[in-house]
């Protein structure tokens, strides 16, 4: 990751923090305003955002620092951390979210003042949906699972808040109460959901997941197209962590072929594989022609057999 990368990814983290102190200081706003237990439900998840937003940030950066000693792949990992971390505190959210959509069910309270609060309401989710796209979009081009996963949890509280804005707003003009607890228990739900796929997929990069099908065959194109000189790859594995992806091959030679020839090979292929996936981490292990399994990558390039 470049020092360019690394800055954007901190400024963008950082400034998670501020949306999510001022989209919070709104929705609480909005909840004393109208008394609804479906607004608070929303404020308790923007608590849990600023929350996320923090861990993010530590995550961004420490996923930064290059490999030393101690950690010779470098940290990259670090970012699936701070996503299982989100998961985690998005099921604790919505663990409280039920108990207060409980209460107001037993207990029905009425909404006051509910277009004020409403329209501050609508205000901080606006906030959320442009800040949100921007997460999405930025963490996808710096490879950041900490900015995605962040930029998908704010989604998800847009989508949310629309419900409630408008659910709110029927049972003030119905006086239909039980509608307030409901749509809260309905929020809780949602976020459930939210935070089970966050923990999922930064499980799967803890537990070093492949690439994906797609990425794999463009992968082996790459690598097919840039071994003039080579018999054949196989062997092919790759893993993701966090914005590196790691990239193992064998790749076999004629016997004949000097060191310096096939570093040649190895050298183009990995420079290949560097342009086209950014954040690749390549190591090729050359083997003699006695190695070929004929069912590896095969060479397309002119002189390859």
């Amino acid at each position: 990751m470049s020092q360019g990368e690394m800055e954007q990814g901190l400024k963008i983290a950082a400034g998670s923090i501020l949306v999510g102190v001022v989209v919070l200081g709104l929705k609480i706003v909005a909840y004393l305003w109208t008394g609804s237990v479906a607004l608070y439900s929303d404020a308790v998840e923007s608590v849990i955002n600023v929350v996320a937003a923090v861990a993010a940030l530590i995550a961004v950066w420490y996923s930064a620092r290059p490999a030393d000693a101690d950690h010779p792949y470098g940290h990259h990992k670090a970012e699936y951390f701070s996503a299982v971390l989100e998961g985690a505190l998005i099921v604790l959210a919505a663990v409280a979210i039920f108990r207060e959509a409980y209460g107001a069910y037993l207990t029905p309270r009425s909404i006051q003042a509910p277009l004020e609060g409403l329209l501050v309401n609508g205000l901080a989710s606006a906030i959320n949906a442009g800040w949100c796209w921007v997460l999405i979009s930025r963490g996808r081009k710096l490879r950041s699972p900490a900015l995605v996963a962040d930029g998908k949890h704010l989604l998800s509280d847009v989508v949310s808040s629309g419900g409630v804005v408008f659910g709110v707003g029927l049972a003030a003009l119905t006086g239909w109460s039980i509608l307030d607890p409901a749509l809260a228990a309905l929020v809780a739900v949602n976020i459930l959901w939210s935070g089970w796929g966050l923990i999922r997929e930064s499980t799967a990069g803890l537990m070093d997941a492949a690439v994906t099908p797609k990425e794999h065959a463009a992968i082996q194109g790459v690598i097919s197209a840039n071994a003039d000189g080579a018999l054949e790859a196989h062997d092919l594995r790759t893993r993701h962590a966090g914005k590196a992806t790691f990239i193992d091959l064998h790749l076999v030679v004629p016997g004949a072929m000097t060191v310096d020839a096939s570093h040649a090979i190895c050298d183009r292929i990995e420079a290949a594989l560097k342009d086209a996936i950014h954040g690749a981490i390549v190591t090729i292990h050359v083997e003699p022609e006695g190695k070929a399994k004929h069912h590896g990558i095969p060479v397309l390039a002119p002189g390859g057999r």
